[in-house]
Parts: structure tokens; sequence; C-alpha cells
């Protein structure tokens, strides 16, 4: 005669499913429901927190890498004359493998004032050439008029700061150095647009420039002039930095985005792993719920443990059982709890519903928080919440394979 659907397959697992599904007790339901909820929510807030990190971290690589190129090449002032011109340097560069596309680019430090706010802001000046590399302007934009007043194109937070209007004319303070002495150059400037990368740090205080303006503003002194070099691909950044250091000498300091930002990415590694840690904790006081689940249930269930027990259930099995009980138990908390943090993360990134005003993304560099869940973050998440879980109904398993048949059958 056929086994029963519901004992079919091995024992330790078909009780356990029954034993997850049953329960007479009210106080075994109610506490079996808490264990789900404080596992789920743990998981939860886990799932979020470590999609909330590496969404930020993600958005910041690339708008560092898209704003300030992937691999840079300055010149070295008197030790660029031991190494190739400007054209030569352009030409070593654009010929090496992996390398997409070479810019010449100016960048100087200044003041720009406008007739809202004649006091001026800090600003970043970035000479560029029309429509070329990540901050994009066009020609008409950037090109002198018939006053000889030079375009410039400003970041969104910039020109609101500003109060500017389209074809208002700006006053630039360029800061400049000749024979190690600060030098000031005035230049006026015409407002024809705004750009806007999400960025605060360029949105609140870079302008784009015609580059031949920046260079007559800021001459060739060493690291006003340089090279933005774009690798096909972001990871090969690293490696074309040693090949243009390698063709270039000595008379240029060669750099990668990730050189740049060491600092930066290592603080936010560090942040990712203590927040992990820290939300582990609601996991791990989670446990507790679990495993005073399965203490209630060895208790509620001490008849049917002594008839198992005279039926021949040696108490590995028996142990294998509970263990499977409270296993089953934390991991449907686990899957909901995946499964509700990754929606939620999904909803808040799609619909970017917090973003932040110019004053709060100053300091955390973005305007809005991007959430991005990896599936090697939920295997972590997974894999820590089932170990927790696993340890936390270690005792109360071995507790009821110590029970003894003819004891646990005059149980009441």
């Amino acid at each position: 005669m056929s086994a029963p659907p519901s004992l079919r397959g091995p024992l330790e697992w078909t009780l356990a499913w029954r034993f997850l599904r049953g329960g007479q007790s009210r106080l075994l339901q109610g506490t079996a429901r808490a264990a789900l909820l404080a596992t789920g929510l743990g998981v939860t807030a886990m799932v979020i927190a470590m999609a909330l990190m590496t969404g930020y971290q993600e958005d910041l690589e690339r708008k560092l890498s898209s704003g300030n190129a992937a691999v840079l090449a300055i010149p070295l002032g008197a030790n660029s004359a031991e190494g190739p011109t400007a054209v030569e340097a352009q030409a070593l560069l654009a010929a090496l493998p992996d390398v997409d596309r070479v810019t010449p680019v100016v960048l100087g430090q200044g003041i720009l004032g406008s007739a809202a706010d004649r006091s001026g802001s800090e600003v970043t000046v970035r000479g560029v050439d029309a429509d070329v590399g990540a901050f994009t302007a066009g020609e008409e934009q950037l090109a002198t008029g018939p006053d000889g007043v030079p375009g410039v194109v400003l970041g969104a937070d910039l020109a609101r700061r500003l109060q500017v209007a389209e074809g208002e004319v700006l006053r630039l303070v360029a800061l400049t150095f000749q024979g190690g002495r600060a030098r000031f150059r005035y230049q006026s400037l015409r407002f024809t647009g705004t750009f806007a990368t999400g960025f605060s740090e360029f949105d609140n205080a870079w302008l784009l420039v015609d580059r031949e303006v920046a260079a007559q503003l800021y001459g060739q002194e060493a690291g006003a002039m340089m090279f933005e070099v774009e690798p096909r691909e972001l990871r090969l950044a690293s490696p074309v930095a040693a090949a243009a250091e390698e063709v270039l000498g000595p008379g240029y300091l060669v750099t990668d985005w990730l050189d740049l930002n060491q600092g930066l990415f290592t603080a936010l590694r560090l942040q990712k792993l203590m927040l992990f840690l820290v939300l582990g904790l609601i996991v791990l006081v989670s446990t507790f719920n679990v495993a005073s689940t399965l203490v209630i249930s060895v208790r509620d269930r001490m008849r049917e443990i002594g008839v198992l027990g005279a039926l021949g259930l040696d108490r590995r099995r028996l142990r294998r059982l509970f263990l499977l009980y409270g296993m089953f138990l934390g991991s449907l908390g686990v899957l909901g709890g995946v499964a509700l943090g990754w929606s939620a993360a999904w909803i808040l990134d799609t619909f970017e519903l917090i973003r932040f005003d110019a004053e709060v993304a100053a300091i955390y560099f973005i305007n809005a928080v991007r959430f991005h869940v990896r599936l090697v973050d939920v295997a972590a998440i997974v894999g820590f919440a089932l170990v927790v879980n696993l340890l936390a109904c270690a005792l109360p398993a071995w507790a009821a394979a110590r029970v003894d048949p003819s004891t646990a059958l005059r149980y009441e």
C-alpha cells in the first residue's frame, strides 16, 4: 500500500512541513506569526539599506568618472619640456589601445558674479570644445557674440543661485599664477544656458566656456591645460592610465578616477559593511522569536514526540525534524523580506521618491537617492539570515531530541 500524499518524501521534511502548517495552540500560532514578521522586517531593512548603498556608490562612480574623465594626463610645468608637446601628447594618447577619445580641456578657479549677486560665487571654470565630453554645450552657446563677449553655460544650481536671466552678462574673476604669484584676470561672459548632471558638485559650481577663452585666461601653467582620456570601457581606466604614463614620460602626471577618489570609495565600502553588520543585529534578534516558537512547539507537541520516539524515530532524526521546522519558518520570513525589500527598492528608485534640495545635495553630492539591488548582496543577506536562524534553532532542537519517549507519553 502506497503512503498517503502527505507522508511522501523524507519523513523529517514531511513532518516539519506539517508542523508548520498545523498547530492547534493559539500561542504557537501567535509566536510563529511574530517570528515570520520579525525576520521579514529585518531582512527587508537589510535589502533596502544594501540597495541604497550600492545605488549611491554606483551613481557616484558614474558621475565622477564622466565629469572628471576616467584618465587624466596633466603637464608638469617645467618638466613637460622634457616630454612630448601638447600636439604630440594628444596623438600618442589617441594611439593607445582601448582608448575611445582624447579631449584637451582647460580647468581653472574663479569667482562669478551677476546683477542679482554681485559678491559672486566660487566656481570651477571648464574650457571645452563644443559638443565634446561629458559636459556638452552647443557651438552657438559657447561662441563669442558680435560685442566680443563669449558665451557661458552654467550648472543648473549655480544659475539658480546667481538668479541669472538668459542673455545676461556676467563677470568672472579668474585666479591664475604667474612666477609663483597669484594674479587676477577679468572676463565678461554672456549667459546662454544651463546643464544638469545630477551631481551636486558639478551643477552647483561648474561653468563651461570655449577652450580658447579659458586658455587665454589661465595660460599654459601646470594644471590648467590637461588631457581627458576616455577608455572604451570604464574598467579599463587603470590599464590605460599605466600605458599613458609609459608613453608620456616624466613630463606628465597621469592618474585615473579611481586614484582620485580612492579615499571616498574606501569609506563607502567600509560604511556599507558596517551598515550590513548593524542591520544584521535586527535579523539576529528576530531569530530569538524563531527559537521561542521552536521551544513552544516542543512543549506543545510533547506527546507527538513521545509517539515518534516509541515508533523508532531516533534522536538524530528527531533533532533534524525540529531543525527543519525552524529553518522552514525562518526561510519563509527571509523570502518574504527579500520580496518586500526588493519591491520597495524598485519603487523608491523608479519614482525617485527621495530627493534633496540644493543645500542637502551639496553634502551628499547627489540630487536623488538611487537604489540598486544586486544579487550578490541578496545572497549575502539570505546566507547570513539562514545561518543565524540555524544557530538559533540548534538548542531547542537538541532539547527536543533529549526528551525521553516514556516521559513524553505521560506529559499533560
